[in-house]
């Protein structure tokens, strides 16, 4: 069946947040007289959250007093400047116009709240252009249940078959794949040295933006 409509992920897929990210943890290390930590460091961690990023910058368990203080200070420090540096990752803005050319439409599924997703799409003129935003706290399920994929598809008008997901975190491939869509892995995202994509069972493994119109391609030729 032909693909109708794309969804993206936020962080590291649509969106090179790491960054504005890495500027909130060094800020928020630097008000507690700690080093900064180099931006390569940080950057496979952005698309994890910010509990993750918390634990890497104070090596402090969740369970930790001083863990929700910090973490909230760092969504704090972000938000207020949260697209100071962020950009479509190279490639991406013509990625998305060339979708909307050929009819299709486009949407992003992220596990970031809604508070921190809808100012960012907003700030970089992405927000009315999309045809569904379903942020970590839409639903009561956040990925890697299917339900935030299946809302999705709903708001989109099409059917989880006539999907595909893009992520850059093993959890959105379970995700799609939960969700019955097909999926594909985002390389030019963020990953950890442990992160294995290609064994993740996607439908593909995208280099850059681009790949993904011959990806559509070769999804319409004939069996």
């Amino acid at each position: 069946m032909r693909i109708s409509t794309v969804l993206f992920d936020l962080d590291g897929t649509l969106l090179d947040t790491a960054p504005d990210l890495a500027d909130a943890l060094n800020t928020v290390l630097a008000e507690n007289r700690r080093a900064p930590l180099p931006f390569d460091t940080i950057r496979g961690v952005v698309s994890h959250g910010g509990k993750a990023l918390i634990e890497l910058g104070f090596s402090l368990p969740e369970s930790h007093p001083d863990f929700d203080p910090l973490r909230l200070r760092l969504l704090a420090v972000y938000r207020d400047n949260i697209a100071r540096r962020t950009r479509p990752f190279p490639g991406m803005s013509e990625l998305l116009g060339q979708l909307e050319q050929r009819g299709l439409n486009w949407g992003v599924v992220t596990n970031k709240p809604a508070w921190l997703t809808e100012p960012l799409l907003k700030e970089l003129g992405l927000y009315g252009r999309a045809a569904c935003v379903i942020s970590g706290d839409t639903l009561n399920e956040r990925k890697p249940h299917p339900a935030p994929m299946l809302h999705a598809c709903e708001q989109a008008g099409s059917t989880p078959d006539q999907c595909v997901y893009i992520g850059d975190a093993q959890r959105d491939i379970e995700a799609g794949r939960n969700a019955r869509m097909h999926t594909l892995v985002a390389l030019f995202g963020y990953f950890r040295e442990s992160d294995r994509p290609q064994e993740w069972q996607a439908d593909a493994l995208l280099e850059e933006p681009g790949e993904l119109l011959a990806w559509l391609d070769r999804m319409e030729q004939p069996a």
